[in-house]
């Protein structure tokens, strides 16, 4: 058996241990580096790093937006109306010494500040504010969140309430009110529509006062829709004049 040379052997553990302390880091990731317990003064990264432990250690943070989805929250809001509510949160790391030096985990605690936040911003609204001005109350949300999380070297890029769930009885309330809004807007139309055709008959009456010869006109073409038809209908033609005559002699009567 032919002996290894020790110098040959230190130069294997040591191309070896080279070899082990390479790292690659993506695009998107960031590498805190601790050495001897210290904090190195910036993140290294992307590409190829030297890692040499046990006297660095590396912690790698991911640079990309993430979708953090806030577990439903039971709410009671400023009109004692009962929700459940649950939002997403879009959040992405923009310092990642901070994000590993100033909180433990950052996701969690966005996700717990994020769920008394919620709680306490819907609860000072209306239900009808809540349904209705949902952007207000997201912007809100996102700038109360994104004062929190910025000693963090997190960045909350927006908040949306992503669903509003009601109990049945207001369910069952708010399809009445919706029904006897359309109720009260078509009876509205049907009124509008009445006094139109009201005015119009006035106005077709006057017309026809001040010209007697349109009565006439008009008597002949009825005659003659009556007759396209095919029917059995009998049409004794009287002539208006007789009606204009018999009113006049009634009157001098």
């Amino acid at each position: 058996m032919i002996p290894i040379p020790l110098p040959l052997i230190a130069a294997i553990i040591v191309v070896l241990y080279v070899l082990s302390a390479i790292k690659i880091l993506r695009e998107y990731e960031r590498g805190v580096i601790f050495r001897l317990g210290r904090l190195l003064p910036n993140a290294k990264g992307p590409g190829i790093i030297l890692v040499f432990y046990p006297v660095d250690r590396m912690v790698r943070i991911s640079l990309r937006q993430e979708a953090l989805e806030v577990k439903p929250q039971d709410i009671i809001t400023r009109d004692n109306v009962t929700l459940k509510v649950n939002a997403v949160i879009f959040l992405r790391v923009i310092n990642p010494r901070q994000a590993v030096v100033e909180v433990s985990d950052y996701i969690n605690q966005t996700s717990q500040f994020a769920q008394t936040t919620l709680r306490s911003v819907l609860g000072e609204a209306e239900l009808d504010e809540l349904l209705a001005h949902r952007d207000k109350i997201n912007m809100r949300l996102q700038s109360i969140l994104d004062t929190h999380t910025a000693p963090w070297g997190v960045k909350v890029v927006n908040v949306e309430v992503k669903q509003v769930d009601l109990p049945e009885s207001m369910l069952r309330a708010m399809a009445k009110q919706a029904e006897a809004e359309r109720e009260k807007r078509s009876k509205i139309i049907h009124a509008e529509g009445e006094y139109s055709a009201a005015q119009r008959l006035v106005d077709a009456a006057r017309l026809l006062a001040e010209e007697p010869v349109s009565i006439q006109l008009r008597y002949l073409q009825t005659l003659t829709e009556i007759g396209v038809e095919k029917n059995t209908t009998l049409v004794f033609p009287v002539p208006v004049d007789i009606f204009a005559r018999i009113t006049k002699v009634s009157e001098k009567v």
